[in-house]
């Protein structure tokens, strides 16, 4: 059995379209770490890793140089370092990997805020091109309650900052992120975060409270009531009714969603609304939640 080249500090994520990328670590946990949504770095102290460390696992993979096109950058949101740590880095990956096709990570927006238009631009040039970004809510009353630390304003100014210096980005939206009591203006302004920055990809998924719901509540700053399903759909309705897309690439199909819906938006607007209003009066999803699983 062929021993993997290096060791990786789990827990581990990575988005699922990065499922034949290289993952390479470059910093470990989240520098935020708040969210009461999210326990995937609650485990782990941040720390960014020592650079060595970080050029002996490009090595350890230069065997394989030929077959690496594409590289996905942990853990949670490395844009928290200076251009002074990541572009070595890049350039590393880069000349390290000659067919090498995209760099990706996570980002934040106020991370994307930080770095200057030139930063950003240097990032670029050198091979990040992807950002995957976890907007969540396009509403800021939702973003304080579950503690993002951003607002509907930092997120547009983060995606168009970073869209200027020509990366692409992939967002998330959390159906049912805001509870009963704001879902309507949850859906809505998270619709009009996208219509602001026209994202390459985006996506959503139903909030998931890994620890139980009761350790999500105590998490979040005010009242929540959890959406039903029928709930959900009819949030999920409102948020497509207020898109205003153009060549948006839209996914709704991860684990959590009982809804799958897939399509290019705008194009696709009215045939989703239309898939949401025959489950909305079937009163059941298109996927059994039994057998969801990641």
């Amino acid at each position: 059995m062929l021993e993997f080249p290096i060791q990786y500090d789990e827990p581990l994520f990575r988005p699922p379209s990065e499922g034949r990328s290289l993952i390479i670590q470059i910093t470990l946990g989240c520098s935020w770490n708040k969210c009461s949504f999210c326990e995937m770095y609650t485990s782990k102290q941040f720390k960014a890793r020592n650079q060595d460390d970080v050029f002996k696992d490009i090595e350890a993979f230069k065997s394989h140089s030929e077959n690496i096109t594409k590289v996905f950058l942990a853990d949670g949101d490395p844009l928290v370092l200076s251009n002074k740590r990541l572009i070595p880095i890049l350039q590393k990956l880069n000349e390290t990997f000659p067919n090498l096709r995209r760099i990706s990570t996570y980002a934040s927006p106020s991370n994307l805020m930080r770095k200057t238009a030139e930063e950003l631009l240097d990032l670029r040039k050198n091979g990040l091109s992807l950002l995957y970004v976890g907007i969540e809510s396009g509403d800021s009353e939702v973003l304080e309650a579950i503690q993002k630390g951003e607002t509907y304003q930092t997120t547009v100014d983060g995606l168009n900052k970073s869209k200027k210096a020509g990366m692409d980005s992939s967002v998330m939206i959390i159906n049912g992120v805001g509870g009963k009591l704001l879902s309507k203006q949850h859906a809505i302004h998270s619709a009009r975060v996208l219509n602001a920055t026209q994202p390459k990809f985006a996506s959503t998924l139903v909030l998931t409270a890994h620890k139980g719901m009761e350790h999500y509540k105590n998490r979040y700053l005010g009242e929540f009531i959890e959406l039903e399903e029928i709930e959900l759909f009819e949030e999920m309705k409102l948020f497509l009714e207020n898109i205003e897309l153009e060549t948006t690439i839209f996914r709704s199909d991860h684990a959590s969603n009982s809804l799958v819906l897939k399509g290019v938006l705008g194009r696709d607007k009215n045939a989703m609304i239309a898939q949401i209003e025959e489950a909305i009066a079937l009163g059941r999803g298109n996927r059994l939640r039994s057998h969801q699983g990641y």
